[in-house]
Order: C-alpha cells, then sequence, then structure tokens
C-alpha cells in the first residue's frame, strides 16, 4: 500500500496495489477526496485519476500483465460514490465490509473537514463558516476587475506554463519526438533570446520545461481537453451523430481500433477523432464492443440514443451476420443504420485482374523490390537515372494497405521503363526478359493507366464536403464510362489509355496491327470484370435522393405531399433571393445546417 510498484521505473505510489503473479493479473486502486460532494465532481475526479495512471498501466500491460484500474471517491463532506460498491465486489470484499468500510471512510472525512474548520477559525474567523465556493466567486470577480495584478499579486508562472503547453502543442501537431523540446527547441530558443535581449531575458525563457515528461504531460492535457470538448458537442448537437470505426495493424503487429465521429455543431459539419485504443487479445466483436462501450462510459455518454449511423471498414468482425460488431450494435440499439465505407468498397472492387494482367503486376512488384529493397541497388540506380537525365531518380513502393500507391507506383516504373531495362541487364537479372517483351510493356502502360483513372475516382470522392450525392454521382458516371471504353477497345481506338497509346506509337506501328490480341481480350475482359464487381459492391440504384436536398431552388416542389407541412416551408425558402446566394457560396452541409432553426420540418 502506498509504495511505487515493483518492476517499474515510475515513481507514482497508488494507495493500494494488488499483484497475482501466476495469473499475471494487477489491480491498481487509489482513493480520492474531491472537495464538492456533487456527481459532476466525482465524475472528473475519476477522469483525473485514469489519466494519470494510464502510462502505469500500459507500461504493466507491455510486461504482459492483465491491468484493472479504478478510483474510491469520498466526497469531502462524507458523500459517498456509488461506483464505490463495484469497485470493492472486484476486490472480493464482502457486503458486509463494504458498509463497515463505507462508515470509516465517511466518518474520517467528515472528521478531517471539522478539523480543518477549527484550524482555519482562529486565523480568519470572520470567514469560518464561508465555503470554497464563495472565494471561487470572489476570486472570479477579483480576475475580471483586474484588482489582483493591481496590488502586486500576478501570477509569474502561468506565462511559462502557457509556453510549454503551447510548444507541447506543435510538437504534437508536427508528430515529433517530445524529447525534441528539450533537445533541439529550448536550447536554440534561448540562444535567439540571448542575442536579441540578453542574458537577463534567457534566465527568464529558462524556466519554461520542456522535458521529455513534461511534454508528454503536456499532450496528455491537451487531448484529454479536446476529448471533453467533442463530447460536451456531441451531446448538444441537435442531430444524431454518426461512427466511422476502422481498426488496422501498425508497424508492431497490434491491432488499432480507430473511431471518428461526424456531426452537427454550430451550423457546421464536423469530423472529429475520438480515439484510438489496441485490441491487446483477439479481434472479436464481442471486444471491441467492450471497448467502445468503457470509452463512452468513462466520458458519461449516452451512445445508444445519439448514434443514427454507423459506417465500418466491412472486416468480418465488424460486419458479420450472426456475430459481427454491427450485429451486436444492432442489438443495443436497433434504429442504427449501418454501412460499409465507400472507400473500402472501392478498393475491394479495383481488386479484379485477369491472369496475364495480374503475373504483368507481380512482376513489376518484383522488379521495384530488386531495386528498392536493397540500399546499395537503390543508390546505384538513382546515380544512373541522373546520369542518364531521366525525369525521375527513384521507384516507388508498393503497398496493399495504401490503395492509391498502386497508380503511382506502376506510372513511375513506366515512366523509368528503359532505365529499369539497362540496370537489369548490368545486373544480369533474369526479370529483364520482361522488359524485352512488347506485350509486358503494353500490359503495364494499360494497369498505369487503369488504376490512374481509378485514383481519380478514389481521391474525388473524398473530402469533408463530400456527400453522399456527390460520391454516387461520380461512380455512376465511372460505370457508365467503362462499356464505352471497352468498345473503344475493341475498335482499336486508345484515346482514355494515354501512356498504353503512347508507347504504342513510340513503336511506330499502327495501333490495330501492335496491340496484340491475347491483350486486347484482357483488356475487355478486365473493363467488364471491373464493371460487374463495382455492381456487386456499390447499390447505385437502390441510394435513393430527394431532388429537393440538392437543390430546392431548381426542383420540383411536388416530391413533397400536400398534408406535409415542410412544404410551406420549401415554398418559403424558395421566396428568399438572400438564401438563393448563400446556396451558391455554402457548401450543401452547412447550407443546410444553417436552416435547421428557421426551417425545421424542411431540414429534417
Amino acid at each position: 500500500m502506498n509504495c511505487s510498484v515493483r518492476g517499474c521505473e515510475s515513481q507514482m505510489r497508488p494507495d493500494i496495489v494488488i499483484t497475482n503473479e501466476e495469473a499475471k493479473k494487477v489491480m491498481i486502486m487509489d482513493i480520492t477526496i474531491p472537495f464538492k460532494n456533487q456527481h459532476q465532481a466525482f465524475t472528473d475526479a475519476r477522469a483525473h485519476k485514469w489519466k494519470k495512471y494510464a502510462p502505469l498501466a500500459d507500461t504493466l500491460r507491455g510486461h504482459c500483465y492483465d491491468v484493472t484500474f479504478d478510483v474510491l471517491i469520498v466526497g469531502k463532506l462524507g458523500a459517498w460514490d456509488p461506483s464505490n460498491e463495484s469497485v470493492l465486489c472486484a476486490c472480493r470484499i464482502s457486503h458486509c465490509y463494504t458498509k463497515l468500510v463505507h462508515c470509516l471512510m465517511k466518518n474520517s472525512c467528515e472528521r478531517k473537514y471539522e478539523a480543518s474548520k477549527t484550524e482555519r477559525a482562529p486565523v480568519h474567523p470572520e470567514n469560518a463558516s464561508k465555503d470554497a465556493g464563495g472565494v471561487r466567486v470572489k476570486k472570479a470577480q477579483f480576475e475580471k476587475a483586474g484588482t489582483l495584478p493591481k496590488l502586486g499579486f500576478s501570477i509569474s508562472q502561468k506565462p511559462f506554463l502557457e509556453g510549454s503547453y503551447k510548444v507541447a502543442y506543435r510538437i504534437a501537431k508536427q508528430k515529433k519526438p517530445h524529447a525534441i523540446g528539450e533537445t533541439l527547441v529550448k536550447p536554440y530558443a534561448l540562444e535567439m533570446v540571448e542575442l536579441v535581449w540578453g542574458r537577463e531575458q534567457r534566465k527568464k525563457l529558462e524556466a519554461v520545461s520542456l522535458s521529455n515528461d513534461a511534454i508528454r504531460s503536456k499532450i496528455v492535457d491537451i487531448s484529454f481537453n479536446i476529448l471533453k470538448q467533442v463530447i460536451k458537442e456531441l451531446a448538444a448537437s441537435p442531430f444524431p451523430c454518426s461512427f466511422i470505426q476502422l481498426h488496422t495493424e501498425d508497424l508492431s503487429q497490434c491491432i488499432q481500433l480507430l473511431v471518428f465521429d461526424p456531426y452537427v455543431h454550430a451550423d457546421t459539419i464536423k469530423e472529429e477523432f475520438l480515439f484510438c485504443e489496441s485490441l491487446l487479445e483477439t479481434t472479436k466483436a464481442i471486444h471491441i464492443l467492450e471497448l467502445v462501450k468503457s470509452f463512452f462510459a468513462k466520458q458519461n455518454f449516452d451512445w445508444k440514443e445519439k448514434l443514427h449511423t454507423l459506417c465500418t471498414d466491412g472486416a468480418p468482425a465488424m460486419l458479420g451476420n450472426t456475430s459481427g460488431f454491427a450485429t451486436l450494435v444492432k442489438k443495443e440499439a436497433p434504429h442504427v443504420v449501418v454501412t460499409h465505407c465507400f472507400l473500402h468498397r472501392h478498393a475491394l472492387a479495383t481488386k479484379t485482374l485477369p491472369t496475364t494482367l495480374k503475373e504483368v503486376l507481380s512482376t513489376a512488384i518484383k522488379v521495384i523490390n530488386f531495386i528498392r529493397s536493397r540500399s546499395l541497388n537503390h543508390r546505384i540506380f538513382k546515380r544512373f537515372c541522373q546520369e542518364m537525365g531521366a525525369e525521375y531518380e527513384v521507384l516507388l513502393y508498393h503497398t496493399e494497405v495504401r490503395w492509391l500507391s498502386r497508380g503511382q507506383v506502376l506510372k513511375r516504373l513506366f515512366k523509368l521503363r528503359a532505365e529499369v531495362s539497362l540496370f537489369l541487364k548490368e545486373k544480369e537479372n533474369p526479370l529483364l526478359e520482361h522488359f524485352e517483351r512488347k506485350d509486358f510493356i503494353h500490359g503495364l502502360a494499360y494497369l498505369a493507366d487503369i488504376f490512374n483513372h481509378m485514383n481519380e475516382i478514389n481521391l474525388s470522392i473524398q473530402g469533408p464536403e463530400v456527400t453522399i450525392m456527390d460520391a454516387t454521382e461520380k461512380l455512376q458516371a465511372f460505370l457508365a464510362k467503362l462499356p464505352i471504353w471497352k468498345k473503344r477497345v475493341e475498335a482499336n481506338i486508345l484515346a482514355n489509355f494515354q501512356m498504353l497509346e503512347e508507347v504504342l506509337y513510340q513503336d511506330g506501328v499502327e495501333i490495330q496491327n501492335s496491340l496484340s490480341i491475347s491483350l486486347k481480350r484482357d483488356i475487355c475482359e478486365h473493363l467488364e470484370t471491373l464493371q460487374n464487381s463495382f455492381k456487386s459492391y456499390f447499390y447505385l440504384d437502390g441510394i435513393k435522393v430527394e431532388p429537393g436536398i440538392c437543390n430546392p431552388f431548381l426542383s420540383d416542389i411536388n416530391y413533397i405531399k400536400d398534408i406535409d407541412l415542410a412544404k410551406d416551408e420549401l415554398i418559403d425558402l424558395r421566396t428568399k433571393n438572400l438564401l438563393r446566394l448563400e446556396f451558391n457560396s455554402k457548401s450543401l452541409g452547412e447550407f443546410w445546417c444553417s436552416l435547421r432553426e428557421a426551417y425545421p420540418r424542411l431540414v429534417k
């Protein structure tokens, strides 16, 4: 009790630590006594303790311990937090002893409070009966009037503390290591201040703490404050919110669960990052749900009531029919609408390739890995490109996770095909034979072209102002083009595939004679397969959008029934010239959000 945890370098001393070495389990408890006897004060105190001991818990988990942490809360005037019952129960303390602990802690707090009143009475007898609330009110009045600084009572440490927070914020935003504050920022800041203002000012600046631990604690404070603001905005939002839920594997092979939240706030649609948590064991849907529930329970947020739409990445753990995360969520909140992310569907739809083109892609990746994965080859190839005056000097890595990389990688390889061919010949690599075959170069050019088209579509349906209507229109247009492109290829018209057309013209042969029959067949097959794949992943015909949403000023008002009062609001809206100007200057989401009070039925 009240000692540092064995096996950890941390100097934190929690009040109670229970360790089971055989089961590799650790239970950490801390006791806190907030001044106020209110629920919000208890919630804030628990959140503060969670934040304080989170690094210690993470360290123990890194040592393969199953860590449980909780807080015992007793108000300064003896109030008892109901959550204490479950905390003591987790310690296997019987109900009888729980009552005893309750009485002892309550009596102890009451005695200490009475003793503190007795101690301060002789010093300020006129204030002995006043509580801290009155003192805080008076302090706020002094600060607003500027009375304390005028009398010489200034908080000298406030600028240094604020400066430390600002530097920590910049370091976090630039994704730099925490130690950079102490090793780079502060030394150069001190030197600049001394050169410009002198040694005395340098001594003042030295008081700003930018150590590794200081920056880390400041970033934790900032992130906690931002999260608190987001939760507050979520609770105050007039419309239901949505969750975008993804999970991915990082470089250390740890599965991370990421949750984003689009919601309406102050007449705008915001999208904020809610949390990122590690899935320490399995990635089963039940464990993901427990993680989400635990997060919102700590924030005292009723997610079941506020959640309206859940968008996932389509993994089996997310969209399983019987035990998937989406199914479990719908059991808890049946009104939730589940969707599959457009970008993930687009990535899945692009993975259809005929065997010949798949071999071309596989060979291209092997060539890139031969040059890029060996540092010596990479340096020699870079120098080789410089000497030949090539447009580019290096090849790009291909990765399955970053979908946009495929088009850029193939385009770069195609542009450097002559340099790559000479390099492979110099290294006597057997992959050279592929670059000496015209059908391989033609297949590479086609893949670079088609993936470039799909990259453009992928980028066009991303962004904060892109709506479901915009994405649907882009995909419908792309699907309508694919059969036309197929007919053009069959007629030897390659205007939609610029790199393929370019390499055929460089060969000096007419297009109808230079493109092999087998490759033409594969290209047509791929375009047809791509069209079917997109249709299977995107139910574009099932997305029905009311015409008045896209443009309420041009649409036919009869899409709203006469018995619906929203029709009156639409008629009123169409007569406002000022709103017509706003519609042209604002994004679609901002425009409708700004009308939620004036036209509530129409917006709903």
